[in-house]
């Protein structure tokens, strides 16, 4: 093979490449928008009345959703199944956007943290590497991280709204998060540095508690009989 033969033949490889580049960027730019407008829905709680309406915005969130899994079905098809990684920088933050929101609807339904199979199944992906496109654990990571960020906001917006008994319990679970997170050695540097910003959360949260106890508001819901 002459020089130019194997320039033209590498030529061939890249342009191949740079298509299928382009095709799974059409499809994440789709993906950030459907993104966007969960968050919108989301974004309500955070208002006064906002509490009363979480039903309904978790439910039309979880609508939205099945739109990702459609998106999510068509970025599949746009790349070897055994190239993840080689492409995973496209959707890293998408996908790490679309855990937040997942975990954000499932604990404001249930106050609870939801795991890498729940964020998977709500995206229609896998979470075991082999079985193909996954949610890799980092990104599940990235994603709770986020959602901790959200909830010190909304800590603060309860006690505008007059849930004071919110703040506790987010809290509480705030900390249990921490404590989780202190049990990883994490070596993903962007992901240590979200981490780092996890006890910036925490604290803002303790304000709000501080603040609602010096003032007598904070009262853990008593439980019956036992006063």
């Amino acid at each position: 093979m002459s020089v130019t033969e194997m320039f033209s033949y590498i030529q061939g490889f890249l342009s191949a490449d740079q298509d299928v580049r382009e095709d799974i960027r059409k499809v994440v730019q789709n993906l950030e928008q459907t993104a966007r407008e969960i968050l919108t829905v989301l974004q309500s709680v955070h208002q006064p009345s906002g509490f009363k309406e979480i039903p309904s915005r978790c439910a039309k969130a979880r609508e939205l959703f099945c739109t990702v899994r459609t998106q999510l079905a068509d970025l599949k098809t746009k790349f070897p199944v055994e190239q993840y990684y080689r492409f995973h920088e496209h959707w890293r933050f998408v996908l790490q956007r679309l855990a937040f929101l997942a975990a954000f609807v499932v604990y404001l339904e249930s106050e609870a943290l939801v795991t890498r199979e729940e964020v998977a199944q709500i995206l229609g992906i896998e979470v075991v590497r082999e079985k193909g496109f996954h949610l890799d654990v980092e990104d599940y990571l990235a994603g709770v991280l986020i959602m901790a960020s959200e909830l010190s906001r909304l800590a603060v917006n309860s006690v505008t709204a007059g849930d004071y008994g919110r703040p506790l319990r987010i809290s509480n679970f705030i900390n249990e998060l921490d404590s989780g997170f202190r049990l990883l050695n994490l070596k993903n540097d962007p992901l240590r540095k979200r981490y780092d910003g996890l006890k910036y959360d925490v604290k803002k949260i303790e304000e709000v508690v501080y603040d609602l106890s010096i003032r007598g508001l904070a009262k853990e819901p008593e439980s019956g009989g036992d006063k």
